[in-house]
């Protein structure tokens, strides 16, 4: 595949969607990001949430229409309510999966027919390095973010026949909003346990992003690539 592809990046407003949104712009691609949060700077734009079915379909439609099939789908959009599970009520568990996991398949399986019928496409699904290691007060974050492997990995098998490429990327703990609002001491635990002994940058994660989606990989499907500095090791 070619530069110039149509990519859809779902929840690019921010962080690593956002980074990987941008490097792939970079590289010429014609690049198109889902937020709830309005229209994100120099950036094809569209409103989605992902828990709905009908916002996706919408969303979908659009991009088609605008710029073409998606050729390339990055399933980023992902929220946390974190809370011991002796507290969490079922609402903050069924939420969580529903975005994350439900949400990866909604907008997965609305790419893939078009990627099946020109026998081209490649998706990646971002998910945690929680996803293995596990996470205190993310159950329910680290079940979706499991959930996510197991599922493309079963795409994989899928679509591989159609040369469609499904992989995963699990970042660790990268320079975002989020984790620039942890106690200095969180913090210092954290950098503790990673052996390169720092954060990630969301270019970082990004970088790995692209490079799966390139011709470079194209012999690369149902695999999980960790970019957590070796804190995910062993697992």
């Amino acid at each position: 595949m070619s530069d110039g592809r149509v990519v859809l990046v779902t929840g690019g407003n921010r962080g690593i969607g956002l980074a990987t949104a941008r490097t792939f712009q970079a590289a010429g691609d014609r690049v198109a990001v889902t937020s709830r949060s309005g229209p994100v700077d120099g950036l094809y734009t569209v409103a989605c949430d992902v828990t709905d079915d009908d916002e996706v379909d919408a969303a979908f439609a659009r991009i088609e229409s605008d710029l073409g099939p998606v050729e390339v789908l990055v399933a980023n959009a992902g929220i946390t309510a974190d809370q011991l599970l002796i507290s969490m009520k079922a609402d903050a568990f069924v939420g969580v999966l529903d975005t994350n996991l439900v949400g990866t398949y909604r907008v997965v399986r609305r790419a893939t027919p078009k990627m099946i019928r020109a026998r081209r496409g490649r998706i990646v699904v971002i998910s945690s390095v929680v996803a293995l290691t596990g996470s205190a007060g993310q159950s329910n974050y680290a079940a979706s973010k499991a959930g996510m492997i197991g599922f493309a990995r079963s795409l994989a098998r899928e679509l591989g026949s159609r040369n469609v490429t499904v992989n995963v990327v699990s970042p660790g703990f990268v320079e975002t909003d989020m984790t620039a609002s942890l106690p200095d001491a969180r913090r210092a635990e954290i950098l503790s346990s990673v052996p390169l002994g720092r954060l990630g940058a969301a270019e970082e994660v990004a970088a790995a992003v692209r490079w799966l989606a390139s011709e470079e990989a194209a012999y690369v499907t149902g695999a999980v690539l960790p970019v957590d500095g070796g804190l995910g090791m062993g697992h």
